[in-house]
């Protein structure tokens, strides 16, 4: 496996998705990324290594559609974006809500 540059790595993941399905996933030890949409698996699985000091063991992505919106007479789409869904070795895990 290829070291990639680590400077660029944290850039790739934008923010942790939290949507019905993503909570539960998370009893399956499975996290959902927004990430950069050029990031290809092996980047998304070094960056989230390194940024969290865990072990994956899967990354699959997709691509959702890009979604029309409108501002009146002004016509457009939702910025496009890649989802990650990484899981995680048996015993680690990311903690996405810290205890305020």
């Amino acid at each position: 496996m290829t070291k990639h540059d680590s400077r660029n790595l944290p850039d790739l993941v934008r923010r942790p998705l939290i949507t019905e399905k993503a909570t539960l996933l998370l009893e399956q030890n499975k996290y959902t990324f927004e990430v950069a949409p050029k990031a290809t698996k092996p980047q998304i699985r070094e960056a989230i290594e390194d940024l969290f000091d865990v072990k994956v063991v899967d990354v699959n992505t997709y691509n959702p559609p890009r979604k029309k919106r409108r501002v009146g007479k002004f016509s457009g789409h939702r910025p496009l974006y890649k989802r990650a869904v990484v899981t995680l070795a048996e015993g680690s895990s990311i903690t996405l809500f810290p205890e305020v």
